[in-house]
């Protein structure tokens, strides 16, 4: 019998161009997860009890979403109109993507930032300007006004910003996303703010002063809901209103409602949980130049530090120890590890087996 050929199906190139994400490694479930900037106590209780009492009936429809949209627009004191759930970060970035970047559009960025910006500018077809951080970490705010200014036929269509930024923990100045908003008259500006719960720094009450600001939250970082995928978004009505025409009609689940709603109900533990970090922040980041590393400083539940030559055997023997740290080599030179913080047991934990290492 004769074999019938397999059909050449064309892939797009922008897709085949991508590095596919470098994602949490499975099985790590029992260790000590201080590499992906998750909550490591888990989410409120309050959460848990919320998701037990969701009903045959609700698993059955389609997730409804104008009450919760209601009370969570209470909690970020902004109207209904000025949010948007997403199915996480990631989403909002997709959704950024289908809405406002044609192939061949130009989009700016200032690296090493969030992985996912220049992933999902890529697969729409973008041409990505990257700007660097300085020595110190440091935004390059005045650069990326010339390039906001310089004359160019196609603007840039997108800009991406995060501040707290991943992975240098480094907040940026509010004077420096103020000049940045006033020189991208013809740019979307996105900031993404997942760490603000650590930094207490946001301009989310600007969204009502610049047309072409987009502020980002997620529930992934203090709140614990990682697994759920629970992400919002906060603009002008009308830049919102674009961006529902581009959007699946139900991008966030039943259970993620149920538990972002429990989750600003619980405001005492969300207050416990973030103090209980910034104490262990401030341990680890004392510790860390005990034992010579430069640091840099953080407004995130993490913490990047240099370790120079020492990085990469230094996270190979705390993974044979159960304690998971990020290596991050997106740098221009090796030595940087990116350690989240934990509560203060976690990072006593983690001290006392560098401390072995070293």
């Amino acid at each position: 019998m004769k074999r019938l050929k397999t059909p050449k199906i064309r892939v797009r190139k922008a897709a085949l161009a991508l590095a596919p994400y470098n994602a949490p490694q499975e099985g790590r479930a029992k260790k000590l997860r201080l590499d992906f900037n998750e909550n490591t106590v888990g989410c409120s209780p309050a959460v848990l009890r919320a998701l037990s009492r969701i009903t045959a009936e609700q698993m059955a429809i389609y997730p409804e979403y104008q009450e919760t949209i209601k009370r969570l627009a209470r909690f970020f004191k902004v109207r209904p109109e000025e949010m948007h759930l997403t199915n996480g970060i990631d989403d909002a970035l997709h959704l950024i993507s289908d809405t406002f970047i044609e192939d061949g559009d130009s989009v700016l960025l200032a690296e090493p930032t969030f992985d996912m910006y220049r992933f999902f500018a890529e697969l729409a077809g973008a041409r990505v300007t990257a700007l660097r951080y300085d020595e110190e970490m440091r935004y390059p705010v005045e650069a990326a006004v010339r390039e906001l200014r310089r004359p160019a036929k196609h603007p840039y269509r997108v800009l991406y910003i995060a501040t707290p930024n991943n992975p240098t923990g480094t907040v940026v100045p509010r004077e420096g996303l103020r000049q940045i908003l006033n020189a991208a008259s013809r740019t979307l500006v996105l900031v993404d703010e997942a760490y603000f719960d650590f930094s207490g720094e946001t301009i989310l009450p600007w969204i009502r002063r610049y047309s072409n600001l987009l502020v980002a939250r997620t529930f992934s970082k203090s709140a614990g809901l990682a697994a759920l995928r629970v992400g919002c978004l906060f603009g002008k009505p009308e830049l919102l209103s674009a961006m529902r025409r581009a959007c699946s009609p139900y991008p966030v689940n039943t259970a993620a409602l149920v538990a972002a709603e429990a989750a600003v109900a619980d405001k005492r533990f969300a207050k416990n949980y973030t103090r209980e970090v910034l104490l262990s922040r401030a341990l680890l980041e004392k510790s860390l130049v005990d034992l010579d590393a430069i640091i840099y400083p953080s407004g995130a539940n993490f913490v990047l530090a240099d370790f120079g030559s020492r990085a990469h055997l230094l996270v190979k023997s705390l993974e044979r120890k159960g304690i998971l740290v990020r290596e991050r080599k997106d740098f221009p030179r090796e030595g940087f590890i990116r350690i989240s913080a934990g509560t203060r047991a976690d990072t006593r934990k983690l001290l006392r087996a560098m401390e072995g290492i070293l």
